[in-house]
């Protein structure tokens, strides 16, 4: 079994805020496998299904966003999920809207769920699908923007590009990063 997970502020006033792309991303993945319907545990939500032949949970910390390494922590113990099974879905300032990289390891840059996570797990070293929500180009408006919903002209290319994300995640599912990342990538073509 690997574990995705999708970080996000919980609230429905902010469902489609940049914040949430973690949280909209595995929304798409649970729609577009035919997960089971999410319910609340390990201080979240979780949903699970099958995406190609590999087990995946989903799960979506709905603790504070700077807690959210207690949720992942309390699930992968309790389905003993090693870091390399797992991975996390979450906006990243530092690329632009609609481009996406996918790496193992590194640091928080300043994201509170990524500096929870590497507090509560063993090591910063599982997966990371940083989704670009762009830079709004100064340091004074950056929290807003993080905050902020995605404006009406972004919304059609955030739906092609989670469909996207969710049809491509059978490459990821069978531990083919770089063959997801650039199936995704090719949303913009």
């Amino acid at each position: 079994m690997k574990l995705w997970i999708g970080l996000g502020n919980p609230g429905a006033s902010m469902s489609r805020n940049r914040h949430n792309i973690g949280f909209m991303a595995v929304d798409a993945i649970a729609l577009r496998h035919g997960f089971s319907p999410w319910r609340k545990r390990f201080r979240g939500e979780t949903a699970e299904g099958m995406v190609g032949r590999q087990k995946i949970l989903l799960l979506k910390p709905l603790t504070y966003m700077n807690l959210s390494g207690e949720s992942v922590q309390q699930a992968a113990h309790f389905y003993k999920i090693p870091l390399e099974d797992m991975t996390v879905f979450h906006d990243e300032l530092d690329l632009a809207f609609g481009r996406m990289r996918v790496k193992q390891g590194g640091g928080a840059a300043g994201h509170n769920g990524l500096r929870s996570m590497d507090k509560a797990l063993p090591s910063p070293n599982y997966w990371r699908v940083r989704l670009g929500i762009g830079h709004p180009g100064s340091r004074e408006r950056v929290h807003g923007h993080v905050l902020g919903d995605f404006s009406s002209t972004e919304r059609p290319d955030l739906e092609r590009w989670l469909d996207e994300l969710a049809d491509a995640t059978l490459l990821l599912a069978q531990d083919e990063p770089e063959a997801f990342m650039t199936k995704t990538a090719l949303w913009r073509s």
